[in-house]
């Protein structure tokens, strides 16, 4: 209930309008049968004000205010599958998502919630937090340098996701200037062995170059928090490290795979669970690109190294095969093998891929006494 002072002197006359806007509030609404009914000589108004208070949370506001602190405005420049699946993970942690791609997934990005620009000058108006490039090894010096960095923030955070560590580290040292910083990364997984969960898959960074000032620390902490929201087992690791050993492992894998392709090999109804294990090895790295693939041997210097040691392994391991088989004709042929069958035996390869050494005797004398 709202009092009002009693008037001195006479009141003049109200109209309909003239009431109404003497006695309207920008948050109180006022209720009154007519005008009518004011009494001049009483010079007392009844007026019901509806002005309940509005619940107020607190709490929510507080949580708003922290998931607005913890937002990043990410772009991504390469929207193909890989760049899709990274802006999914983003989109569902909170994050605003940019992408920009040759081609036009404008439908694509609009159905992820991804705001997509065709030109790369809009995107960078943008002025996002942070550039994951997400396109392919080849491809990746030519990308970066026709970005109009110039419209970007100065110290923008520029981020790699390729299978390779090395070569666009060196890359963004040399074209980006000294203001941006510089995170390398590589999700040791893709669309499709990380397709139901990240949890426990390996996430590799080397923080290259960051900045002085807590926001941008804060700010490669809350981008390296999305992976580590989702499980990955996070890895801190130079690039260089991480080439040695994607060479023996990821180059290896990839080389099989493809080999085994090449055999064409179908499922049968006897499968074992080894032969299985290799259906799906050639079906994870068929589905990548050979670009892929390429880029793995061309920008990794370790990669040949490890080509010519599986060559080397091959080459061993026939000789090994074609040495027993050349011992069990020599007995059909002569009964025996002279002096007890000296077979040879092969050595494992030595680490920096050099020509296989000389059996030695030991190794000599265990294979005889096996016999």
């Amino acid at each position: 209930m709202l009092s009002f002072i009693p008037l001195q002197s006479k009141p003049k006359p109200l109209t309909h309008t003239s009431f109404f806007t003497h006695f309207t509030h920008p948050r109180r609404h006022f209720h009154i049968s007519s005008p009518t009914q004011l009494n001049h000589n009483n010079h007392r108004l009844s007026i019901t004000a509806i002005d309940a208070a509005q619940p107020f949370d607190y709490e929510a506001l507080v949580s708003n205010q922290y998931a607005q602190s913890n937002r990043l405005k990410i772009a991504i420049v390469g929207f193909g599958n890989f760049g899709q699946f990274l802006a999914k993970a983003f989109i569902r942690q909170g994050h605003i998502v940019y992408a920009h791609s040759k081609t036009d997934y404008s439908h694509t990005a609009n159905t992820l919630g991804v705001s997509f620009f065709q030109d790369p000058h809009d995107l960078c108006e943008q002025h996002p937090d942070v550039i994951v490039l997400c396109t392919s090894i080849i491809s990746t010096e030519p990308v970066l340098k026709s970005l109009p960095i110039q419209r970007l923030k100065r110290n923008t955070l520029f981020v790699d996701v390729l299978s390779v560590k090395e070569f666009p580290k060196n890359i963004f040292l040399q074209v980006l200037p000294t203001h941006f910083d510089i995170l390398c990364t590589h999700p040791m997984f893709g669309p499709e062995s990380g397709k139901d969960s990240w949890k426990d898959l390996a996430f590799v960074f080397d923080k290259v170059r960051i900045g002085e000032g807590e926001s941008r620390k804060s700010r490669v902490g809350k981008f390296l928090d999305i992976f580590e929201k989702e499980g990955c087992r996070m890895v801190p690791m130079t690039c260089a490290e991480h080439d040695r050993y994607a060479a023996g492992s990821q180059f290896i894998t990839h080389t099989m795979g493809r080999v085994l392709e090449k055999l064409d090999l179908d499922t049968t109804p006897i499968n074992t669970k080894g032969y299985e294990t290799l259906l799906n090895l050639v079906e994870n790295t068929a589905s990548d690109s050979f670009d892929l693939y390429y880029g793995l041997f061309m920008y990794n210097k370790n990669a040949m190294e490890q080509l010519e040691r599986l060559d080397l392994a091959f080459e061993a391991l026939k000789k090994e095969l074609f040495g027993h088989l050349h011992e069990v004709l020599r007995r059909q042929l002569f009964g025996k093998v002279e002096e007890a069958g000296q077979r040879r035996v092969l050595a494992k390869l030595p680490k920096n891929g050099y020509a296989l050494p000389a059996p030695s005797s030991d190794a000599v004398k265990s294979q005889n006494n096996n016999n």
